[in-house]
């Protein structure tokens, strides 16, 4: 692609050869329709990056099947690693770790955008932000049509957070951080602000992406993990990662795998279930077997309860008495999409590489949004093939 810059009154227009394109979802009934961007205008502080690799998450998953309602038309995708075409006029806005970014930086960048100003935002919960912009999620409009990750490229808007990513990490492994390793990395964080995990006896509950990079996370920090599934292959998975045990759904299979769990030192005296369990499936029978299971003091953090479900039950008496603490983790704040690439610096990467099963070109976008993975825990979308 050749870009030629054009002063405007408010950015710098960008002619586009070829033009940019996009995959549009037009809503339950309307299907997709591709559209070509010819040209855009970044303004100060926004960059244009040429998507490498994008992946399915399983919220697009679920707004494709009509379970999880968002505004159409809009350009779904929001786990995708790239590089930087172009930037608008002014200061280069900066990673992150403080660096400049320029033309040929390989980056990922957070899922959402805040204003920094908010009620929300003063309160340190950015993610939460009253005027949050998510890429993948907003409805397209004249000016910013390419705000998904179903593209050739993407627009970032001021404010969005961004990482710079080393050339030797493999695409399948970064591109899920914008999303899946953030969201971990926030559900891990979340935990560790009520106990430290070393040589704690944790649950990772639900082995999607989330919950498998859960448990290559968690035990890298120490934490003896049981991994729990109904799937026998993503079981098998989880034990590549680092799972201690791992156990089928239920009560009596999760209490059973919890006795049989290797205990590390803090955990071995009178322990009766877990210190800590990531809930990243969002199955309420999943949630009710975690209470259950908990020890006394236990921490439960929930991440997996995105889309609507019938209500728990929950009893406060045994919340109270056995002192659970029970915490959710919505979107993510900027620093965990640091914490996210970091670890991928540090991780065996090619096995979290494995979890993105097939990878289809950009003309085969739409039969990846329309289906699950067969193999692994996504299906990645390459606008190059």
């Amino acid at each position: 692609m050749t870009t030629q810059a054009v002063a405007t009154g408010t950015g710098i227009g960008l002619p586009l050869d070829p033009p940019a394109e996009a995959l549009v979802y037009r809503g339950p009934g309307h299907g997709f329709e591709r559209i070509s961007v010819p040209e855009l205008v970044l303004h100060a502080g926004e960059l244009l990056v040429s998507v490498e690799l994008a992946t399915v998450c399983g919220s697009d998953l679920h707004t494709v099947a009509g379970t999880r309602s968002a505004p159409v038309p809009l350009v779904l995708g929001h786990e995708q690693v790239g590089r930087v075409v172009a930037l608008g006029p002014g200061r280069a806005p900066r990673s992150l770790d403080g660096a400049a970014l320029a033309v040929g930086d390989r980056v990922v960048w957070g899922v959402a955008v805040s204003c920094n100003h908010c009620r929300m935002c003063r309160r340190g919960i950015p993610n939460k932000c009253e005027s949050l912009q998510k890429y993948g999620h907003e409805r397209m409009r004249r000016g910013w049509e390419l705000n998904g990750g179903m593209a050739t490229h993407v627009q970032l808007l001021a404010r969005t957070p961004v990482m710079r990513v080393p050339e030797e990490l493999p695409a399948e492994a970064v591109a899920p951080a914008s999303c899946a390793t953030a969201t971990v990395m926030a559900a891990i964080a979340a935990a560790e602000e009520l106990r430290p995990l070393d040589g704690e006896l944790a649950v990772a509950s639900g082995c999607g992406m989330l919950g498998l990079t859960a448990v290559a996370a968690a035990a890298e920090l120490g934490a003896v993990v049981v991994a729990v599934d109904p799937d026998p292959s993503r079981r098998a998975l989880a034990a590549g990662l680092g799972a201690a045990a791992v156990s089928e759904p239920g009560v009596d299979a999760l209490r059973a795998a919890l006795r049989a769990a290797p205990r590390a030192a803090r955990s071995r005296s009178r322990a009766e279930g877990f210190g800590v369990a990531w809930e990243l499936s969002g199955s309420g029978a999943a949630i009710e077997a975690l209470l259950e299971c908990a020890d006394t003091g236990a921490t439960i953090v929930l991440a997996g309860s995105v889309f609507p479900a019938p209500p728990l039950r929950l009893s406060a008496e045994a919340v109270v008495r056995r002192l659970l603490s029970i915490r959710g983790v919505h979107n993510y704040r900027p620093e965990h999409l640091e914490r996210a690439v970091r670890f991928l610096e540090r991780s065996d990467a090619a096995r979290l590489a494995a979890l993105v099963g097939e990878v289809l070109p950009f003309s085969e976008a739409e039969d990846a949004l329309s289906r699950p993975a067969t193999l692994g825990t996504r299906i990645g979308v390459r606008p190059g093939l």
